[in-house]
């Protein structure tokens, strides 16, 4: 048996009153009972060090988050600067959209309004619809004919670009999908990006939405025409700040019109931009993405600039046509004139 120089202070005195097989049953009883006690505050220690970390990092969460995923992405995507803007009355600005996002690129929430309700979001759809085909990295100038499988058999929508007929790059395709909403062009791009044809491009477009953040999110397909395609407007804020990196959707989003020759006998078509603010010299658009479908209402998604930052809106479920529009001017001059009277 070894002997016990580590346990100095045990009184060896008192087990010399014992017969010598007691004394070291008594010894022995002792020292495994300091081992096991001193094992399992060890380990108490070690679980109440390791739960410690959890419990902070969500105290943490809350604190940041303010009750939404959209503020801790916000705060961890954007650079914190004053906010010149903290004066704007909300109870002055009154719009006409069932949801609406107001964030600034600091991620200053300027105006919020049902924005974790999930809804659908209509063609808002092609701005991940194109970002996936860009994603893909698949060459831009390869030709792409709109063939029946393209045809809406869902909405029955209406499209200029006839069947087994019309015939555009694939860039054209993005840009007539994206800037004027054609269902078709949205179809053939989700029908041949991937050899897993649609249904390959379905995942890639829910897993690119995971990607971001936008766990509110779903799609089934490129168009936007099935109503089963849903997000929020805190998503939607994270999807368009993800769109308007890729300098190619900047450019078609930013135009007000194309023309482009689908058809073999050089027959012209002419593309205008749903969104009409983007020809208003008023207004400094830098991505942006309308829809419409009867369970969506009228919907307008942006990247703009105002006064001397960017501010990211989102309306979704408008009743009247022009309603989105309507409310971005609106939010326009509310943050002008709020801006200028603070100012002075």
């Amino acid at each position: 048996m070894p002997r016990l120089h580590a346990l100095p202070s045990l009184p060896r005195t008192s087990f010399r009153l014992l017969p010598d097989k007691w004394g070291r049953s008594v010894l022995l009883t002792v020292l495994f009972s300091i081992l096991i006690l001193s094992g399992t505050a060890c380990a108490s220690n070690h679980e109440n060090q390791s739960a410690a970390a959890p419990v902070a990092n969500a105290q943490t969460w809350s604190q940041t988050a303010s009750g939404s995923d959209l503020d801790h992405w916000m705060q961890t995507n954007q650079r914190p600067r004053p906010n010149s803007w903290s004066q704007l009355n909300r109870s002055l600005l009154h719009l006409q959209s069932a949801s609406a996002l107001i964030v600034d690129e600091d991620g200053n929430r300027l105006y919020s309004k049902n924005t974790q309700q999930i809804k659908p979001i209509a063609s808002v759809t092609k701005l991940m619809t194109a970002m996936v085909v860009l994603d893909a990295g698949v060459p831009m100038n390869t030709p792409i004919k709109i063939i029946e499988d393209d045809r809406d058999r869902l909405r029955n929508s209406r499209s200029r670009l006839r069947i087994n007929e019309a015939t555009l790059s694939r860039g054209e395709m993005i840009t007539v999908a994206v800037m004027s909403s054609d269902n078709r062009a949205a179809h053939a791009l989700g029908r041949t990006t991937f050899r897993g044809g649609t249904p390959a491009f379905i995942n890639a477009m829910n897993r690119k939405a995971k990607s971001l953040g936008m766990y509110d999110t779903y799609f089934e397909d490129s168009s936007g025409l099935n109503g089963n395609n849903r997000s929020s407007a805190e998503d939607l804020v994270k999807m368009v700040k993800a769109a308007a990196t890729y300098p190619f959707l900047r450019e078609i989003t930013a135009r007000g019109q194309i023309t482009v020759y689908p058809f073999a006998n050089g027959t012209a078509l002419q593309y205008r931009n749903t969104n009409p603010l983007v020809r208003d010299p008023d207004w400094q658009i830098d991505v942006s993405k309308t829809g419409f479908i009867n369970e969506a209402g009228h919907c307008l998604v942006m990247q703009t600039r105002i006064g001397d930052r960017r501010v990211y809106m989102v309306f979704l479920d408008s009743a009247g046509r022009q309603s989105p529009v309507g409310d971005s001017n609106r939010v326009r001059n509310w943050i002008l004139t709020g801006h200028q009277t603070a100012a002075r």
